[in-house]
């Protein structure tokens, strides 16, 4: 692994484009997603094959909907029953881990890339990545923005267009931009989705 690369995984700054290894995963990353996101609803066999080989690692029963897009997919590692919707885009410059249950609604965006804000130094193309790492059992809203070095824990709602600037804890509903914690999941909301589960089943069954 050559000193950009390493740079770049570890949060100090790097220049991008003149890792060989860097470009190489970046080359990889482009073709995979443009073999996944040319294949069609009838390819699902294939469109897993390419995934697994995308990513570091992708979990059992996992499924993302074309068009995805990601800068390496080999810095990403996702669990166990992961959904995410049309035009999600990975920026993993730095590490980006998902945990199990974790669903993404359409055009959720997981930003680990970063640039110095004074001005001079950015233009002499350094840049930067944090590591962004997603609990179990988390539920991201449509058009929401992850920002570098969030960790969202488990057991979290987070709302429809927020942008996530800072950790979110477990347990807890969050939303709006930025970010912010709205209230905590409790068990009356579980009593209630009970409830409608138990509704719902009530109603099936008696149409069998």
């Amino acid at each position: 692994m050559g000193k950009e690369l390493e740079n770049m995984l570890n949060g100090k700054l790097y220049r991008a484009g003149i890792d060989p290894i860097a470009c190489e995963r970046s080359d990889r990353a482009k073709v995979l997603t443009r073999q996944f996101n040319e294949s069609t609803e009838f390819d699902r066999e294939f469109q897993t094959q390419l995934l697994q080989k995308l990513f570091k690692s992708y979990g059992e029963h996992a499924y993302i909907r074309p068009p995805f897009h990601t800068d390496y997919g080999a810095h990403t590692t996702i669990g166990a029953n992961f959904y995410a919707n049309y035009d999600c885009i990975f920026l993993d410059i730095a590490p980006i881990t998902i945990g199990d249950n974790v669903l993404l609604g359409p055009r959720v965006g997981l930003y680990t890339a970063g640039h110095p804000l004074d001005a001079a130094i950015r233009s002499e193309g350094l840049e930067y990545g944090y590591p962004i790492t997603i609990g179990n059992d988390v539920w991201i809203g449509g058009n929401t923005v992850v920002n570098p070095g969030v960790a969202i824990g488990n057991n979290v709602v987070i709302g429809s267009g927020s942008v996530v600037t800072k950790n979110i804890p477990d347990n807890v509903i969050a939303v709006g931009n930025p970010c912010h914690v709205l209230r905590p999941i409790t068990e009356d909301d579980r009593a209630y989705w009970q409830a409608q589960k138990d509704l719902y089943e009530a109603e099936n069954e008696s149409q069998d």
